[in-house]
């Protein structure tokens, strides 16, 4: 699908009180602007936020450490909540290494916030939802300041009609009609918690748009995602009802 997207990520874990080890797993979470990079994954040859975050974790630690993510975002997909575990020998506290951290990270990549995590933590296995958000600019004019962050569309959109179809998606399901071709993945089970579509409510911080009421915002949350899956969904809810025709 041929589209501009913003993909906002959430995931959400339960971490537990315990005592510190002498080897400590780490649970990070970070924010990215992901226009410049090629996704998550570390790819040689390639900028990606793996390789930026391992490349900084090296340089104030010393150590080469392969880092887990909840997810892996596409190229393309921004996050604001994407949570990391890593293993490490540091005697760098959290907050410290926050601030150690985004003193070397590019000004694409933040570290939210940092903690201590239970032993054998692991960002990918122990996610318990996730959640994307992709934003529709649904206007005649181009939205200026959201042109790398929202899929500019200028046909109307039913969104109440978008809304609707997204209820039948939630719950467990065979997604694989959702995936790109190419995916890997064995079992194509998934759980949906939550679809929702709406249109953006006008608020005093609006001015920079032309026609606030324009922005259409899609939540999807789950307990994972085949690859492009929410892309698919989403593109699948903007052909719903009369007002849209959408061409691939």
């Amino acid at each position: 699908m041929a589209m501009a997207v913003w993909g906002m990520r959430h995931s959400s874990f339960v971490i537990r009180q315990f005592v510190v080890p002498l080897m400590p797993f780490f649970k990070i979470t970070l924010a990215y602007d992901g226009a410049e990079f090629c996704g998550w994954q570390a790819q040689p040859g390639r900028r990606t936020v793996q390789g930026e975050f391992e490349r900084a974790w090296r340089q104030i630690t010393g150590e080469a450490v392969s880092v887990r993510a909840a997810g892996r975002t596409d190229s393309g997909v921004h996050a604001v909540g994407q949570v990391v575990s890593v293993e490490s020998a540091t005697h760098i506290a959290p907050p410290a290494l926050v601030l150690a951290l985004n003193a070397k990270l590019p000004a694409d990549v933040a570290v939210r916030a940092a903690e201590y995590a239970p032993d054998g933590f692991h960002a990918t296995h122990d996610a318990q939802r996730k959640r994307y958000r992709y934003l529709i600019y649904n206007d005649a004019r181009r939205p200026v300041f959201l042109r790398r962050q929202a899929w500019h569309l200028p046909t109307p959109l039913d969104v109440a009609a978008m809304h609707r179809a997204g209820q039948h998606l939630e719950g467990t399901h065979d997604f694989s009609s959702f995936q790109s071709t190419g995916s890997q993945r064995e079992c194509t089970i998934r759980t949906i918690f939550e679809v929702e579509a709406r249109r953006h409510e006008a608020g005093q911080d609006d001015r920079q748009f032309d026609a606030p009421q324009a922005l259409v915002t899609v939540d999807v949350e789950g307990d994972g995602f085949l690859y492009n899956m929410v892309r698919s969904i989403v593109g699948t809810l903007v052909e719903v009802g009369p007002l849209l025709r959408v061409e691939y």
